[in-house]
């Protein structure tokens, strides 16, 4: 296994996701792996009320995205992680190797495949 090549396309991944996320969301400052939604600059006394409910809309769908990125975010740091302290490539349940295949088509499984139903 390629570990130069999988961290370079971990880190890759890396940039990708947290340009997406930058989009609708900024890093939470009290704790570095969350992220919270945008909040609207709309000003509520000059706003009519179709405005309020679009920008009430809009930061829904924005948690809604990060909900779903944030995970995969997690996962990318931490297996860049393993990366340098020589740790990458095991299943955080049993401890056992991760196949090439798995970690070719998820460089950031964090388990085997017979433990990956338990993360």
């Amino acid at each position: 296994m390629d570990i130069q090549k999988i961290k370079i396309k971990l880190e890759k991944e890396l940039v990708l996701l947290e340009e997406e996320m930058h989009e609708v969301g900024r890093k939470n400052p009290s704790n570095p792996k969350k992220w919270e939604p945008v909040e609207t600059d709309l000003n509520a006394d000059m706003a009519d009320g179709d405005e309020i409910a679009d920008e009430m809309e809009n930061f829904s769908e924005n948690e809604s995205i990060l909900s779903k990125l944030e995970p995969q975010y997690n996962d990318v740091k931490d297996a860049l992680e393993k990366i340098e302290k020589g740790t990458y490539g095991k299943c955080e349940i049993g401890g056992e190797n991760i196949t090439q295949a798995r970690l070719k088509a998820n460089p950031s499984a964090r388990t085997c495949v017979k433990h990956s139903k338990k993360v």
